[in-house]
């Protein structure tokens, strides 16, 4: 057979006659090399073809079933399914509103928890569409590694977190200080052993398609745990830089939903046929009406102002502090239009009301390309929703598409214009460092007050016992 192909008798991989040799080529080491060629033509003929494929040569995935409880088809039987779905998506979100409202309550470390289960459950997702896409070409390792990566990056930016704010709770655990002495070089090596694998794995009929999804599983990554990270960075800023800009961006989902569905006339982007101007530019106005309110009323309250700090004293999170002037009441003067239409000089208000309105701006105006970028993917892969995790919704990241810009958006502004030093987190980086080390830093620090005048000079010894002889 090998020889019937060689002669140009035996066609090649898509029925093609392979060509005979060229005269004047020997028939020893040459044979050898047109058989090398010939087996990579081979391969490239049959996997090539990645890279020219179109939208439609995708494979479909099959449909999600519908998880509707029963109890409500039945009760919403009657109705068109315009309606049906209207009421499923209101029902579905007040549930999830009051569930988010309990977390809130029960504190930031149950919300934290609450984020890094909203980071799993939406790179499962997103992890699950690749698989199935190319679960026809049965590729080596590829969800094992890919969840092997997701727990090497989660190590390295957890850890980095414990070590900014739980050092004094690691002062005290000898296999911790270990840990967060060599993090990173640990984080490292992970992550080293996982690029190992994967270059292992590699199949030569597959070389394309598994770096396509070494890619995929990358990004995926990026979208995902980086954004929960910045989060959770975010929420020890104060639970208020957590929760007005997600509080935003979900106001503007609903109230945009609201107005499209009972106003909507022109479409806004044909990446998503169902979004309107109408419901856009409702849900901006909504928005930013939304975040002045809930900053008002959340900035009276230490619990939700106050940033988030371990105490190893009482083994558990506070949020105990003397609000910041970001804070407290400010007087501003108001523009002549508004003098005389309000018929008062001056109004009171928090500062961070005033940053709320960028906050909501960018939710309601930013925010929604996150929700396009969802929809194109979801446009390039013929499927309607991520998953079908939440009757009306969709999955998880269908409902957070829009959070990761904003969790970026926040970090990048709280750093810009707002954090100043931390004292609490320079004090835990002292702890841990030597006695020697410590005294050292009290003496600069000392000579530094004394110089400003803010401590007087304390007298040695040998000039106080002439004072007093």
């Amino acid at each position: 057979m090998w020889e019937l192909r060689h002669r140009g008798g035996c066609p090649g991989p898509g029925g093609a006659v392979a060509p005979p040799p060229r005269e004047g080529e020997a028939a020893g080491g040459d044979h050898e090399t047109e058989s090398t060629s010939d087996k990579e033509t081979d391969i490239d003929d049959r996997y090539g073809d990645l890279d020219s494929r179109t939208d439609s040569d995708i494979p479909e995935i099959p449909p999600s079933s519908d998880r509707t409880p029963e109890i409500l088809k039945k009760a919403l039987s009657g109705l068109s399914s315009r309606w049906k779905n209207w009421w499923i998506r209101g029902i579905l979100t007040l549930t999830m509103i009051s569930l988010f409202f309990l977390i809130i309550y029960m504190g930031s470390f149950m919300l934290m928890l609450l984020v890094l289960g909203i980071q799993v459950k939406c790179f499962h997702e997103i992890i699950t569409i690749g698989y199935r896409v190319y679960h026809s070409y049965d590729l080596p390792w590829f969800r094992t590694l890919s969840w092997y990566f997701l727990l090497c990056v989660n190590y390295f930016f957890y850890g980095e977190t414990v070590a900014d704010y739980f050092a004094t709770f690691v002062q005290r655990e000898e296999q911790l200080q270990f840990l967060i002495r060599y993090h990173r070089f640990i984080s490292f090596a992970l992550y080293l052993a996982g690029f190992c694998m994967f270059v292992l794995s590699l199949v030569k009929k597959h070389y394309r398609l598994q770096f396509y999804m070494f890619a995929w599983t990358h990004v995926t990554l990026l979208i995902t745990v980086t954004q929960s990270h910045l989060v959770i960075q975010n929420l020890f800023e104060g639970m208020i830089w957590f929760l007005v800009p997600i509080s935003s961006v979900i106001c503007n989902d609903i109230t945009a939903y609201l107005f499209g569905f009972f106003f909507g006339r022109t479409p806004l982007i044909k990446l998503s046929p169902k979004k309107t101007w109408e419901g856009f530019i409702g849900g901006f106005f909504s928005t930013v009406i939304f975040g002045f309110i809930a900053a008002y009323v959340l900035s009276k309250y230490q619990y939700f102002v106050c940033p988030v700090e371990y105490r190893s004293d009482v083994n558990s999170f506070v949020t105990e502090c003397e609000p910041s002037e970001l804070f407290q009441l400010q007087s501003y003067s108001l523009p002549p239009f508004l003098k005389a239409l309000l018929r008062r000089e001056t109004v009171s208000l928090y500062p961070f009301q005033i940053h709320s309105i960028a906050l909501s701006t960018f939710a309601s105006l930013i925010g929604p390309f996150g929700g396009f970028f969802a929809s194109g993917f979801k446009r390039a892969f013929k499927i309607k929703d991520f998953a079908n995790t939440i009757p009306g919704h969709g999955g998880i990241m269908d409902r957070f598409d829009c959070q990761y810009l904003m969790a970026t958006f926040v970090h990048v502004y709280i750093t810009s214009f707002i954090r100043g030093p931390n004292p609490s987190k320079v004090l835990q980086q002292l702890l841990v460092l030597q006695p020697e080390q410590q005294l050292n830093v009290y003496k600069v620090l000392k000579t530094h007050l004394v110089e400003k005048g803010i401590l007087q000079p304390t007298l040695k010894v040998s000039s106080l016992k002439r004072l007093v002889f």
